[in-house]
């Protein structure tokens, strides 16, 4: 699940608990829309941390010369 599609839940989520106005029998719309904000948010949170984990940059590893191939170059 990408960004985007969380930012879109949690914006479909948003309008069914606060603007919507429709009523559905068995259904509760105000309880579905807090379900898809929660999904949006977990979602996200999720998205960022793997992405920060992607983005942490390892230093590169210096590579170790020994005396005897220190003497080899000179």
């Amino acid at each position: 699940m990408g960004l985007g599609l969380c930012i879109i839940l949690i914006a479909i989520g948003a309008i069914l608990t606060f603007a919507a106005d429709w009523e559905l029998d068995g259904v509760n719309l105000d309880l579905v829309g807090l379900i898809l904000m929660a999904v949006g948010i977990i979602g996200t949170a999720v998205y960022t941390s793997i992405l920060r984990r992607r983005r942490m940059v390892v230093p590169p590893v210096a590579p170790t010369v020994t005396e005897q191939e220190r003497r080899d170059l000179l």
